[in-house]
């Protein structure tokens, strides 16, 4: 297979761009930005004995919990009950467009029952294409039911599914697409649907990263037949565990309840109220509770994380060969959590991976020569006796941009709490880097 071409330029907005965009606010801290490459030269490193760029630090804290949070809790505590389950799934239908929820006890849960409710229409055998660039929980329980993955690789500035592979990678057995919203970024749903509607195929969606991200206007999990969100502490709406399903089709919502919800079965599955069909993947009242104390504010929370990203990597991708994970799309919006994902070329910026991340950490940037562990690599895809239905298990050349992404990946954390200061002195610490970068590049 032909390897992906280099990381996108677009990326990178134009500094007439960023000026333009910025506002007169920004303006006037960039202008300095645009002079400092020969006083960073001046600077000696830090991993050679000169000062850290980076001092400040605890603006990355998560999950923020307050007084609401507290207090949500309090309540439970005092008055033990379930009657944040039934609220929290209204909440989400409301917030979040979804056209039935159904809370689970996580996200690898809602993905278990999600994989079920499949069951009545695919049969053992049926190939659903996922990335291998995912959690387990995306792809373990299909072989619960009989389900194979196809491994599909991903754009490695996106960490999206790459639907010209999953083109490739079609068979007559194949059945379902399971993009992963990466960090909080959509994927090409748009285009994914449209060619799942060509080929009959069932869209299925991973948004365990996406809460409240959207493209076209349209939030992520309502374009697929089913999606699921996690709840887990690290994630954007952390309720330190639960998880969220979405449907399209009552059927769907209703056999997906029976399997995990014993005393909730409705519609043709009513008569299994008291038995369920033998798990049970409820939602602790907590962890709904927390959640439904973090709606309200959600939107405002990352369109605040969201400005801050933008005023350090507006300023970070003006240096050679530093991109950020992105989709070039003008109708996405995204949300960030957790990791603020950048990218090296190593080529453009003179210097390796890891020399650079020798240099930032000296610096007292918090990065690491980052590398997703991969599905197709673990054991249990190779082990046949525990599938129906064998997987496949691809080579390195296979998945290209799945290799790639673990290349040159260079995570920054994501600052949670306004911090201007940090955000300067991280620009400051890159820009001093860069500009010794000859000098990285000899050791």
């Amino acid at each position: 297979m032909q390897s992906p071409q280099p990381f996108s330029r677009k990326s990178r907005r134009s500094r007439r761009t960023f000026l333009k965009v910025a506002g007169a606010g920004t303006l006037a801290t960039s202008l300095p930005f645009m002079n400092t490459t020969k006083a960073a030269a001046q600077e000696q490193l830090a991993m050679n004995g000169g000062p850290k760029a980076v001092t400040a630090g605890g603006a990355s804290g998560w999950p923020l919990y307050g007084e609401a949070e507290e207090k949500a809790v309090l309540n439970i505590v005092r008055s033990p009950g379930y009657g944040n389950l039934p609220q929290v799934e209204e909440d989400w239908r409301t917030h979040f467009g979804a056209k039935y929820a159904k809370s689970h006890c996580n996200g690898t849960g809602a993905l278990t029952s999600m994989f079920f409710a499949l069951t009545k229409d695919l049969p053992p055998g049926s190939e659903i294409m996922v990335p291998s660039y995912t959690f387990f929980a995306t792809i373990v329980p299909m072989r619960m039911f009989g389900f194979v993955p196809v491994f599909v690789d991903i754009n490695p500035q996106t960490l999206n599914f790459d639907l010209n592979d999953a083109k490739k990678k079609l068979t007559a057995n194949t059945k379902a697409m399971l993009p992963v919203h990466w960090i909080g970024l959509p994927c090409d749903m748009d285009q994914i649907c449209d060619f799942a509607e060509e080929k009959g195929l069932v869209v299925l969606e991973d948004a365990a990263h996406a809460q409240g991200a959207k493209l076209k206007g349209r939030f992520t999990g309502t374009w697929g037949r089913m999606g699921i969100f996690s709840f887990q502490a690290s994630k954007a709406l952390p309720g330190i565990e639960g998880g969220m399903g979405t449907y399209q089709e009552k059927d769907d919502y209703d056999r997906a309840t029976a399997y995990g919800h014993y005393s909730k079965c409705e519609g043709n599955y009513a008569k299994y109220n008291g038995t369920g069909l033998g798990v049970k993947l409820r939602m602790h009242p907590m962890a709904a509770a927390l959640v439904r104390a973090q709606i309200p504010i959600h939107f405002e929370r990352m369109a605040a994380c969201n400005k801050q990203i933008r005023s350090l990597n507006d300023r970070l991708t003006q240096l050679p060969g530093l991109l950020e994970q992105t989709s070039n799309r003008s109708d996405v919006d995204r949300i960030h959590y957790s990791w603020n994902m950048m990218f090296i070329d190593e080529k453009e910026a003179g210097m390796t991976r890891a020399q650079a991340v020798k240099a930032l950490q000296a610096e007292g940037v918090s990065t690491s020569n980052f590398g997703y562990t991969l599905q197709h690599e673990k054991p249990l895809y190779a082990e046949a006796q525990w599938w129906h239905h064998a997987p496949v298990v691809p080579s390195k050349e296979e998945l290209p941009g799945t290799y790639k992404a673990n290349e040159w990946a260079l995570p920054l954390p994501c600052f949670t709490s306004e911090a201007p200061e940090l955000c300067d002195q991280y620009v400051k610490a890159f820009e001093k880097v860069w500009a010794h970068r000859e000098e990285i590049a000899k050791t």
